[in-house]
């Protein structure tokens, strides 16, 4: 039977598991046609079909509402062979594509935050707690307009590291570029004065005693919606009231995850075997 309207779904961290994905899509009864789909980022890499996995997504057209993630941006940078591929990237199908300039492309005219008809915030990894929402998106607009100027691939090839470790103390427009790259994509916890922590990334309950979850440091500025991310896979389906985490760790054998905008409902599938080696 056809539902009267088109549903709306947030899908958490692909990672190339493509057949996770169509299973996810299958449980959620999702029309593949009419529906809406917000994906939080990583939609590549670790898992085994990152080229299969990009075309599907790929093909739902304006449907498909995409949050760049970190191994998105690696992607960028690897094709245009301003990094290497890493001994863990499962990348090679799509280097070798014969449509990887349009993959490029595309990928580097997606969002880095976007915000739903419902009001709810996608991110991949978060927004940075002494940032107001107003300010959040002044940063992702400027993020956005690098990766889809003429001369993005300066900004890719300074796009690496973790300086400054404070996003507010970028003194030049590629720190604050950079610094957008690593709040968007790679935080997680922060130390007390706001700097991000990148070597620590289990859950917050084996946390260190000096690091917090960005989304609980004292004094965060209050942001009324609710901001659904991705990335964190080790961190717990539960969390404080407008943080909702979507990264259910399925690279890692974990599951895929897929929430409904419209109920509020959370379904997920469990992933086929851990297909990917190492820590997270």
């Amino acid at each position: 039977m056809t539902r009267s309207q088109p549903s709306s779904w947030i899908l958490g961290d692909l990672h190339g598991c493509v057949l996770p994905l169509e299973a996810l899509l299958d449980r959620l009864d999702a029309d593949l046609d009419r529906d809406h789909f917000y994906f939080v980022g990583d939609l590549v890499n670790r898992g085994p079909a990152s080229l299969a996995t990009l075309r599907l997504v790929m093909r739902l057209g304006e449907r498909a509402i995409v949050t760049l993630g970190n191994h998105d941006l690696h992607l960028l940078a690897v094709l245009h062979g301003i990094r290497k591929p890493g001994r863990k990237d499962t990348l090679s199908n799509i280097l070798s594509a014969r449509d990887r300039g349009h993959i490029i492309d595309w990928l580097r005219h997606r969002s880095v935050m976007h915000e739903t008809a419902c009001g709810d915030v996608i991110v991949h990894a978060g927004i940075h707690p002494h940032w107001t929402l107003s300010e959040a998106r002044t940063r992702a607009r400027e993020l956005e307009s690098a990766l889809r100027s003429d001369d993005y691939l300066r900004f890719l090839g300074e796009m690496y590291g973790n300086e400054p470790a404070h996003p507010d103390r970028a003194t030049t427009e590629i720190e604050r570029l950079r610094a957008s790259v690593n709040v968007f994509t790679r935080m997680r916890y922060c130390h007390a004065d706001g700097r991000l922590e990148f070597e620590v990334s289990g859950p917050p309950a084996s946390a260190p005693q000096h690091l917090t979850p960005w989304y609980a440091l004292p004094g965060r500025q209050p942001v009324p919606q609710r901001i659904v991310f991705g990335h964190w896979s080790a961190h717990p389906a539960m969390a404080p009231p407008g943080i909702v985490p979507t990264d259910r760790g399925c690279v890692w054998g974990g599951w895929l995850a897929g929430l409904s905008l419209g109920t509020g409902i959370m379904k997920a599938v469990r992933a086929q075997t851990t297909v990917a080696q190492g820590t997270r």
